[in-house]
């Protein structure tokens, strides 16, 4: 078990801050996974609540926002991904309708299943009092960077303009 991260560190961690940082505590990760704690979705001024009212498929976010601390803490001084975009979601099975109405602390859990090069498959499970209440999984693509080429010397490659190629006529 790792020490806990506190809300302050995570907001380091991921391109949100203020009231969008919805996780309060990294309470466990390693290498294959991460589990948080959160209390903002009983929070009022959520800014993703439309009326006051929280829906159970915004724990999705909370969920993508476990994954992006978990990758931020697996590169560790390593080079990290400048964006991050949720490509799809699957299997997803929500068992209720609203987050602001549930008195306990979401627990959010997120399984690394897959990581290719600029893409990453997670497995997601949201808890309240020891009752899953959404699951899912989760597909992203990671802006790493364009890719490193080593170009040979000379001038540099030139791309052609769109079109038909250019034939030297006779003169």
């Amino acid at each position: 078990m790792t020490a806990p991260i506190g809300k302050s560190a995570i907001a380091g961690l991921i391109p949100h801050d203020g009231a969008m940082c919805l996780l309060d505590a990294v309470i466990d990760w390693s290498a294959a996974g991460i589990t948080c704690r959160a209390t903002s979705h009983r929070d009022a001024a959520n800014p993703m609540a439309v009326e006051g009212q929280l829906a159970g498929l915004c724990g999705i976010e909370y969920a993508a926002q476990a994954m992006a601390i978990h990758g931020s803490l697996v590169a560790g001084a390593g080079p990290r991904p400048t964006a991050g975009y949720l490509a799809s979601v699957r299997d997803v099975v929500c068992l209720v309708d609203r987050l602001d109405l549930l008195a306990g602390d979401l627990v959010v859990t997120a399984t690394l299943l897959l990581a290719e090069a600029g893409r990453v498959i997670y497995g997601f499970d949201l808890r309240c009092n020891d009752e899953t209440i959404l699951r899912g999984r989760a597909a992203l693509v990671l802006d790493i960077g364009p890719p490193i080429v080593d170009q040979p010397a000379g001038p540099p490659i030139v791309d052609q303009p769109a079109g038909p190629p250019i034939v030297d006529q006779p003169a």
